[in-house]
């Protein structure tokens, strides 16, 4: 048993590296908040975004996937609930202003805020269904998901900071409130954009 695992471990790590370090609704927002925050605000974001992926792909792995396949117009319901949130998101972060401190008017994502947008994150769901459906590290499905659930969290946590930082770097260019807002806007529209496959499926 061990040493299957570890013979289908590399694959699984892979997995985990392509799919959390590539575009997408965590890694958009990420980068923005990097900009508009600075990296030490946004931790709480970054960690609360490996916390729920991890809760998900237990939820997933220990049942959840099953009352989807069973009752699969809540899952429906969930894409569009994911559709109206992001675009709400894409709306905030377009006309989003100047990088400065404004208290109670703009902060970055919370920690509990962040672990609770994974459920309505078209990405996310992506990545814990796959895991739990074609990756296949133990015969013990169990054992699968903890494994699983696990990748994603200790490969995960710093393929995402890497979007943080890198947003971070750019805050004294995107200084200039022009450029800041042109910024602002791509992300908005990145947003949108990683919606594609969740909006193709729907229509």
């Amino acid at each position: 048993m061990l040493s299957e695992m570890l013979s289908a471990l590399p694959a699984g790590m892979l997995f985990v590296v392509v799919t959390t370090i590539t575009p997408g609704p965590n890694n958009t927002m990420l980068l923005a908040s990097g900009v508009n925050f600075g990296f030490k605000r946004t931790v709480p974001h970054i960690l609360g975004i490996s916390a729920g992926v991890v809760v998900l792909m237990l939820s997933v792995g220990f049942g959840l996937g099953e009352v989807f396949r069973h009752v699969p117009w809540l899952y429906t319901a969930l894409e569009a609930a994911s559709v109206a949130y992001l675009l709400w998101l894409a709306w905030k972060i377009g006309t989003s202003g100047m990088i400065k401190e404004k208290r109670g008017e703009r902060r970055p994502m919370r920690f509990h805020e962040a672990i609770a947008f994974q459920w309505i994150n078209p990405k996310a769901w992506m990545m814990v269904l796959t895991a739990a459906t074609t990756i296949r590290l133990s015969a013990d499905f169990g054992v699968n998901t903890v494994v699983m659930a696990a990748l994603f969290y200790v490969i995960g946590l710093p393929c995402i900071c890497v979007w943080a930082a890198f947003g971070t770097g750019m805050r004294r260019f995107l200084d200039d409130p022009r450029r800041l807002r042109t910024f602002n806007i791509g992300m908005a529209v990145a947003l949108v954009a990683s919606m594609y496959p969740l909006l193709a499926h729907l229509v």
